[in-house]
Order: structure tokens, then C-alpha cells, then sequence
């Protein structure tokens, strides 16, 4: 009987070494252990996109996302991502036919109890969307992606490997157990279970050696402290965790937040919230034919049939009209309105003259006058006929009428007047300033016509379309007027009148004018707010190619007008491009 309990003990004592020599090894094993599945939630693809389903027709793109026990749904154009915000949409749900109720962030909400019931197993849901905007009514099948339900994950899953050993099998079991309960815990790595597992194995080696002295009674001391150190530890392991009522607790998944991110592939996803807030908007491009358009450099000039300048003609010193003061910059002024007196000057030698000439004509008048006054006399008598007397008469007048003459010149000034209605541009006029004959004094100017003159290296026909782009990238449409024949600079000078409204422009102002030649190049008409420069000088456009997707697609472009550009490689006609908001898209990291 003692040879057998002794034949046991050296067993186990041999078990219980070659467990804690293997312990170290066993460690990876159970943290891969603790890896398989216990019905913990798996974590989704993305932390920061939820799940969701999209459906598109001709008309119109849907976007549906599960919130809660509710259905988010986003209705837009297909063609311009234009959010419908007043529409009707009827779902066919699990519960039945339900109607989306319109919300003040342009969404549309559908109570959705039937998620919460659905099987756990279940990852998507389909259903059907009938959508009725004005006289658009169209039928969108809807696969809605669903989140994963959380399932229970038990603290206490090892409880059922603590089950009472097999009768035929007790040492075995018990060794199992001992060598999982300490392999848990070194997988926690507690320093505890560490120095308890090494302390074990020195006592067990100590015991074997002790045993091979026949020395019993120091063995089972020994044995009885290297099982006190081993159990002690698997007992700290697993103190608070009731093995009869294994403790339940849920895995918590934080809510996915939808946020605007650059994807793994370069593709930026763009949720309808954040389109909405970033106002994009897309267009489907077509090719098409469109002749070249050369950039010219251009000056805005006045309309010369629609303003004038005002200068002296004989010069002399400027004098405020009757009103008391000069028109200012900016005044409006009619035509014929007296703008500035101009008194001529009059030199010494020139008023010598005058005196001489006066005393002459005086001289003059005053003979005439008797002659006269003697001629009235004698017609009484028929002594001068009547013929005499008014030849007398009329050279008196003439006499009268260059004295009054010679004193208005010398005391008269010019009346300078506004030749045509606009606006003064420009003004020089200075209370008692000299004004040179020919001299401008005042510019009008009709601010509502207004032409543009170009300077071209190719002659342009008169059917030439163009346009004028200002420096803060407004665009003027422009008509022909003309072209010179004479070289200018080695160029021809090219007129062209603004069409449109002309308000903020100024005459002289530098501009950009984009006229279109006779030849004609194929290609994709976009607007140049949808062409983005890279930071490798590269220049792209985003392509929508799905509801919350975009692809940034490198291009070719030549300038077309000024608010289109041509691409001429890259892009396929029927793709959905980015017009509005592109620069917003590219900022996305």
C-alpha cells in the first residue's frame, strides 16, 4: 500500500514538473485561446461608417442608414446631387407599407420597431421605395446594409472545464485543470501566478531528488508546499467569479459616426449630411464639338458713340457754371448742360488794338449818324429820296452792330457744355485755371455702354464668340464690333461690346478676353470650378461614382470661354463630375 501511494505521488510530482517546465509555452496558447470566438461582437469594417444601403434610377439617388429603431433616408437628383427635400416616399417593410416623414434637415425619417425584432443573424434588409416628386414617380429596390447585434459574452465560459473529474480519470483531471487554471492567468500576466509557477517548479525538482534519497517525510512536504504555491495562485485567478452562475456582461459597441474621410484607395466618402453642408453639386458630361478660343489681352474703353469729352476751343481762364460749383467724379450730367465759362484772355497789344478799332468805329457811327439824321431831314422836302435815307440807315446799323460785337468779345466768356448724357469720368477743372485750347476738361462716359478693345495675333471673323474674364473671375460676355487694319504692337486691335449688366467696371480696367477661332476641337465642356490643381501640379476632377463616393480622375484641359474649360482627355462622356464644391472635395483627408 505505501509502494503504491508512493509509485502516485512520484507520478504526479513528474506531471506537475513537466506542466511548469511547459508553462512559457503555453502562454501563446492561451492568448491565442482567448482569440476565437465566444460570441463576443466581431468590429466593424470601419469605425466611422455605419451601415447603409443606396439605390439609384435616372431621376433620382437614394441613400437609406439604420438609426436605432429608425430608417434615415436622403432623396437627391441622379444628375446634380440636388437634395428633393418635398417629397413622398412609401417603404414596403417587414411591418407593412409605411410613409417617410419629412425633417427640417431636408431627411426623411421612418420609424423602424422591426429592427430591434429582426433575427440576429440577419446582415442586410431589402426593401422597396416608391418616390413621388411632382409628376416624377419612380420605384427604387433598397438593400440596406444592417449592424451587427451585440451578443452576450460569459465571464465564467471556462466554468464548464471545471466539472468534476472522471472517476477513472482523476489525476488527469486534476492536473488539467491546475495547468489551465495557471496557464489563464500567466496569459494575464500576473507577476503572482509567474513566481508562483517557478516556485512550484524548483520545490518540484527539489522533491524528485529527495525521493531519489529515500527520504519520504521531506517529500511530502515538499509536495504539500508546491501544491499550496500552484493552487494558491489559481485561486487568486479566479476569486469573484462564481463558477455556479458564470457573470454576464455585454460587449459595448460605440455608434459609428459618420465623417467625411479619404478611403484607402484614394476614393473620398462624402456622407449626404456633408454633401449637403458642402452644397455639392454634379453634372453629366457630353462631348461635343466647340471651336478653339484664344486668350487675348483686352482694356475696357467707353462706347464712342455714347461719350464725349469737353474741351476749350480758344482757350482761356475756367470759371464755375451759373450753378456756382463743377460737376464732381461720378455726377450725372444731360446733354447740353453748361459745365465750366472759359473768359479768354486778352493781351496788351490785342487790347490796344481794340481800343483803336473802337475809337475808329465810334468815329465811324458818329459821321453815319449825321448823315442820317441830315438824309430824314431832306426826304421831307423831296430833296433825298427814300432810297438814300435807308442805305444810311442799314450802315449805321452795321457800324452799331461790330461796336457791340468788339465790347462782347472782350467781355463775354465761352459756355463749355456736356456734348452727350453720361457720367463724368474724369475732370480737370479748377476755379481760375488756364485751359489750353484743344485741352480736355471733363470725360462723360455712358456707364451702361461699355466696349472692350483686344489686341489679336489671329485675325477673328465678326461671328467669333467671346467673353472678357475679370481678375475676380467674373465672366462678361462680349459681341464683335470690329477690327482694325492697321498693326498695333504687331497686333491687331479687336473692339468688342459688353453685353449684359457693366456695374463695377471702370474704363481703362485690364481684362482677360477669350475669342473663338474658326477651328474646332471635340471634347467635354465643364465648368472651371470642377478642375482642381493637385499639389503635384497635376490638374483633376472628382467623379461621383456612387451615392457617397467619389474618384478623383486626372485631366487634360484647354481654356474654352470664360467660365468653361475644355477636357480633352480623362474623364468619359456620361460621367457625373463635380462642378460646385471640388476645391471643399479636395481639402478631404
Amino acid at each position: 500500500m505505501t509502494l503504491a501511494l508512493l509509485a502516485l505521488l512520484h507520478l504526479a510530482l513528474l506531471h506537475l514538473a513537466l506542466l511548469l517546465l511547459a508553462l512559457p509555452f503555453l502562454s501563446p496558447l492561451a492568448r491565442a485561446h482567448e482569440g476565437h470566438d465566444h460570441g463576443a461582437p466581431q468590429a466593424p469594417v470601419s469605425k466611422t461608417i455605419a451601415p447603409r444601403g443606396e439605390a439609384s434610377s435616372a431621376a433620382f439617388e437614394l441613400v437609406a442608414i439604420p438609426r436605432g429603431d429608425a430608417l434615415v433616408l436622403y432623396l437627391d437628383r441622379f444628375a446634380t446631387g440636388e437634395p428633393i427635400t418635398e417629397a413622398t416616399l412609401e417603404v414596403e417593410t417587414p411591418a407593412g407599407p409605411a410613409t417617410a416623414e419629412a425633417t427640417p434637415d431636408g431627411s426623411y425619417r421612418l420609424p423602424a420597431p422591426w429592427l430591434a425584432t429582426r433575427d440576429p443573424g440577419r446582415d442586410h434588409l431589402d426593401l422597396v421605395v416608391t418616390v413621388t416628386a411632382g409628376a416624377e414617380v419612380d420605384v427604387l429596390p433598397l438593400s440596406v446594409a444592417l449592424p451587427k447585434a451585440a451578443e452576450p459574452a460569459q465571464a465564467g465560459q471556462e466554468a464548464g472545464h471545471a466539472a468534476a473529474p472522471d472517476s477513472g480519470h482523476a489525476g488527469e483531471g486534476w492536473l488539467h485543470r491546475l495547468a489551465e487554471a495557471v496557464t489563464d492567468r500567466l496569459a494575464a500576466r500576473d507577476p503572482g501566478a509567474g513566481l508562483a509557477a517557478a516556485g512550484g517548479f524548483v520545490l518540484g525538482l527539489a522533491a524528485m531528488g529527495l525521493m531519489r534519497a529515500g527520504r519520504r517525510a521531506p517529500v511530502l512536504a515538499v509536495l504539500v508546499l508546491a501544491a499550496a504555491l500552484v493552487l494558491g495562485a489559481t485561486a487568486f485567478a479566479h476569486e469573484g467569479a462564481g463558477h455556479g452562475h458564470p457573470e454576464v456582461r455585454a460587449a459595448f459597441v460605440p455608434p459609428p459616426t459618420d465623417l467625411a474621410q479619404r478611403l484607402a484607395d484614394g476614393a473620398v466618402f462624402v456622407p449626404k449630411a456633408t454633401q449637403r453642408l458642402l452644397s455639392l453639386r454634379t453634372q453629366v458630361a457630353a462631348e461635343g464639338a466647340f471651336r478653339r478660343t484664344v486668350s487675348l489681352p483686352g482694356r475696357i474703353v467707353p462706347d464712342p458713340n455714347a461719350s464725349g469729352v469737353v474741351q476749350s476751343s480758344v482757350g482761356g481762364r475756367l470759371a464755375p457754371p451759373p450753378s456756382g460749383t463743377f460737376p464732381r467724379l461720378g455726377t450725372r450730367v444731360r446733354a447740353g448742360e453748361v459745365l465750366a465759362l472759359v473768359t479768354p484772355p486778352v493781351q496788351r497789344v490785342d487790347l490796344s488794338d481794340m481800343r483803336q478799332r473802337q475809337g475808329e468805329l465810334d468815329q465811324q457811327i458818329a459821321i453815319v449818324q449825321r448823315r442820317v439824321d441830315r438824309y430824314q431831314k431832306l426826304s421831307l422836302g423831296g430833296a433825298v429820296s427814300q432810297v438814300q435815307l435807308d442805305e444810311a440807315q442799314d450802315e449805321l446799323k452795321g457800324l452799331k452792330d461790330r461796336r457791340t460785337a468788339l465790347d462782347r468779345i472782350r467781355q463775354e466768356p465761352e459756355v463749355l457744355t456736356a456734348p452727350v448724357g453720361g457720367v463724368i469720368a474724369e475732370a480737370a477743372a479748377v476755379a481760375g485755371q488756364m485751359a489750353n485750347p484743344g485741352q480736355m476738361v471733363f470725360q462723360i462716359v455712358d456707364p451702361g455702354k461699355l466696349w472692350v478693345e483686344a489686341l489679336s495675333f489671329d485675325a477673328l471673323t465678326p461671328a467669333s464668340d467671346a467673353a472678357a474674364r475679370l481678375a475676380d473671375g467674373r465672366s462678361l460676355p462680349l459681341a464683335y464690333q470690329g477690327a482694325g487694319l492697321a498693326d498695333r504692337n504687331q497686333a491687331i486691335p479687336v473692339q468688342f461690346a459688353i453685353q449684359g449688366g457693366t456695374e463695377g467696371l471702370r474704363v481703362g480696367q485690364f481684362v482677360t478676353v477669350l475669342a473663338a477661332t474658326d477651328a474646332e476641337r471635340k471634347g467635354l465642356a465643364l465648368p472651371r470650378a470642377s478642375v482642381v490643381r493637385t499639389a503635384n501640379g497635376q490638374d483633376v476632377v472628382y467623379a461621383h461614382t456612387g451615392a457617397e463616393r467619389y474618384e478623383a480622375r486626372p485631366v487634360r484641359v484647354a481654356p474654352l470661354d470664360g467660365t468653361r474649360v475644355l477636357v480633352e482627355a480623362g474623364v468619359t462622356p456620361g460621367t457625373r463630375v463635380v462642378v460646385q464644391g471640388a476645391e471643399l472635395l479636395d481639402q478631404v483627408r
